[in-house]
């Protein structure tokens, strides 16, 4: 296995949500020689994902939270209390993951309420299972919607704000599409092009290639003449089932 930051991504639930495991191998390991990791928007399928925890043979060490959608924490609770693992959500959308019903739409869950260990409101320096994560404040599709850079590794894990090819919906309630442009400039404007980007759906690409040919970003586009032809290859691919790597740095 490569020593590089080792992403695994799992597409769970009717929604087709990526929920992922990030580990970095050979750092944050306890005193018993085994490695940890953090658990990112885990939205359903728990029995599933604590297979895949055991398969890793890994110890989560906190469970980090985009936003609080019902396809993103259907898992939470499960999971928290599986692993013992201290959860991170958005500070504004706390009261959402603590009554869960408020969110969910007919013929969705049941799902579990959880009342979340920490809650962050972007800014924020986290140094979990040995990587370091900064958190961004990314609203728009929700109104405290979070993205987690991984700035040692050139990614971030992006919720629901940009995808391959789209970018998140604002047809939602509370959410804005102008404050989600504003939350997508900040992104491309601060963050190298060659960014992985690790979406809540679809595929895995890069800032660069999406701001060269994402046709929801045609005006941010136009504002910094960015040419189609200076998109940046994606590495790792799209993710795949059972938690394939697609890591940050090539995977393995």
């Amino acid at each position: 296995m490569s020593d590089g930051l080792d992403i695994r991504c799992f597409t769970v639930g009717p929604v087709q949500e990526n929920a992922y495991i990030v580990r970095l191998p050979g750092a944050g390991t306890d005193p018993g020689g085994v490695g940890q990791a953090l658990l990112v928007d885990p939205g359903e399928e728990p029995e599933r994902l604590l297979e895949a925890i055991d398969r890793l043979g890994v110890l989560i060490e906190a469970i980090l939270v985009t936003h609080c959608h019902f396809d993103h924490i259907g898992a939470v609770a499960p999971l928290a209390r599986a692993t013992g693992a201290p959860v991170y959500c958005p500070e504004i959308e706390r009261p959402v993951l603590e009554d869960i019903a408020l969110g969910t739409p007919p013929g969705f869950g049941p799902f579990e309420s959880y009342v979340p260990e920490h809650t962050l409101a972007g800014g924020e320096t986290l140094s979990l299972a040995g990587v370091d994560v900064e958190v961004l404040f990314t609203p728009g599709h929700s109104p405290g919607h979070l993205t987690f850079s991984l700035p040692a590794h050139a990614a971030i894990l992006s919720g629901d704000v940009l995808f391959q090819g789209s970018i998140g919906r604002t047809d939602l309630p509370f959410a804005d599409h102008p404050t989600l442009e504003r939350s997508l400039a900040t992104l491309l404007d601060t963050l190298p092009a060659e960014t992985t980007v690790y979406p809540g759906h679809m595929g895995i690409t890069t800032l660069g290639r999406e701001l060269a040919t994402n046709p929801f970003l045609v005006e941010l586009r136009s504002e910094r003449r960015i040419p189609v032809a200076q998109a940046v290859p994606v590495s790792g691919g799209a993710p795949r089932p059972d938690g394939v790597a697609g890591g940050a740095t090539g995977g393995s």
